[in-house]
């Protein structure tokens, strides 16, 4: 008979899921499961509301990344509006899609993910989390914490509070940059810069001893892979053409529009998790698996664009290849991008254009539907909205950036299961807490958002279970 391994919650990622290994009758692996269990439905409740309000909605699906909706649902109502937004306003964007992107990518990478790295996959689960790396080494958690502030900070100075700041509006934003904000973030540039060159100096190492199988292992497979890019082939997170390479580097598209995402993205469901499986359409469900986020974002462009990002970039290629495959990397791409980011914060604020006081365009409603996209910390986030002549939603559709790697959130699992429990699993084993923890760590990479994905509510406890060929459950480790 078959059995099952359920994980279930799985700990340290935002929202609620359980992963469940199957076993066949002599005990091997035939199937891994990552399950989403919440559901909210934010979509579904937006309709009948005001376009106009949908930023400072759709803003509220997640504290973590509020800021990646607030942008993609600004932008989709500047295409409602029909308007070109005033050049100040697209910087001021632009500067808040990279304070996000730092102080998320800062979260996952010292608070979520570090403790594995530095305290070891074997340590006592009750130490091996931010607090227990506070203990082991107090100045680079110290470092993680305030090279997150500083984000956060920038977010604040922008919108009035670091998260849920309705700042972004159809037609630009509320406020410009003051001169008071642009001292402030001058004066920690310099801070921020040292902890990401300690935190990669440190990654690096750990690369080229401890963490070498794990850059083999974890989700270490061919896929495609999705970001923006700009028409010169540039990193980009907020504007820019859509574009796929695969596995081997080759363009596979170009200069795709958010506004035709129907025609290259389908949407599978599977009635076992509350998390679609969006997929490349051209290949079909589930050929086109492709991943998204800061490997993704790194793999599609040709070059970042700033001195310092641009050598650590090609330092990646060197170590990892191009396009790098291993999904363990997600975790080295987020420092690159802190780099890019930081790089991109000092030139911005120096732009005078930024205390410019005119921020916003205004217009009536000219279309009645839209897409918006930007890229979020955890990938691309799409924003589809449908209205009435009054301007009242008739449809929603957010495709994110989580959702877009579930397909290879899955593969991941399976993967790192293979390699961590015996093959056959011998009648009765007990699931030792180091498997459950790198099977954990393999959905860490993504870094995902479950909440935004799903719209769930809760927090994240997990759940492993062995499965059995005939359904029944062999053995059952939790957490939460």
């Amino acid at each position: 008979m078959t059995r099952t391994v359920v994980i279930d919650p799985v700990t340290r990622i935002e929202g609620h899921a359980k992963i469940t290994l199957h076993l066949d009758d002599a005990g091997h692996l035939t199937e891994t499961r990552f399950h989403v269990v919440e559901y909210r439905g934010f979509e579904k409740f937006c309709e009948g509301r005001p376009f106009t309000e949908m930023a400072g909605l759709t803003a509220r699906i997640c504290g973590i990344c509020p800021v990646s909706h607030l942008l993609a649902a600004a932008k989709t109502g500047d295409k409602l509006l029909a308007v070109t937004i005033p050049p100040a306003a697209a910087r001021l964007r632009r500067l808040l899609n990279l304070a996000q992107l730092t102080q998320s990518h800062a979260l996952s990478f010292f608070h979520l993910s570090s403790p594995d790295f530095l305290l070891g996959w074997e340590s006592d689960p009750a130490r091996r989390n931010v607090f227990g790396l506070m203990a082991a080494d107090p100045d680079l958690a110290r470092a993680g914490i305030r090279l997150r502030q500083f984000g956060q900070q920038i977010l604040e100075l922008l919108g009035g509070r670091r998260i849920h700041a309705a700042w972004a509006v159809p037609g630009g934003v509320r406020t410009p940059l003051s001169q008071q904000a642009r001292d402030w973030i001058l004066e920690r540039l310099p801070e921020a810069r040292a902890t990401v060159t300690l935190a990669l100096g440190l990654y690096k190492k750990l690369l080229d001893g401890p963490l070498e199988k794990e850059q083999r292992v974890f989700g270490d497979f061919p896929s495609l892979f999705m970001g923006l890019v700009t028409p010169e082939g540039l990193w980009e997170h907020i504007d820019g053409l859509i574009r796929f390479v695969d596995a081997s580097g080759a363009i596979v598209a170009d200069g795709l529009s958010e506004d035709d995402y129907a025609e290259f993205l389908g949407e599978a469901v599977e009635p076992w998790s509350y998390l679609k499986f969006p997929y490349y359409k051209p290949l079909g469900y589930s050929e086109g698996i492709y991943r998204v986020g800061p490997l993704a974002r790194l793999n599609v462009c040709e070059r970042i664009g700033t001195p310092w990002a641009d050598r650590e970039l090609e330092e990646l290629r060197q170590r990892s290849g191009r396009p790098v495959t291993s999904s363990f990397a997600y975790h080295h791409a987020r420092l690159v991008e802190i780099v890019a980011c930081l790089e991109a914060i000092e030139v911005l604020v120096q732009d005078p254009e930024l205390m410019h006081g005119r921020v916003r365009s205004r217009a009536s409603l000219n279309r009645n539907e839209a897409v918006g996209v930007s890229e979020a910390p955890r990938g691309t986030l799409f924003h589809h909205y449908r209205v009435d002549d009054d301007g009242l939603l008739t449809a929603v559709n957010l495709i994110i950036a989580t959702g877009q790697n579930n397909l290879a959130m899955n593969r991941t699992v399976h993967q790192i299961a293979r390699d961590s429990i015996p093959d056959p699993v011998p009648a009765g084993a007990e699931i030792p807490e180091a498997m459950l923890n790198r099977v954990e760590a393999g959905i860490r990479c993504f870094d995902p958002c479950l909440s935004c994905s799903t719209h769930a509510a809760g927090q994240m406890p997990l759940r492993l279970q062995l499965v059995a060929a005939d359904g029944s459950v062999l053995a059952e480790r939790r957490r939460g």
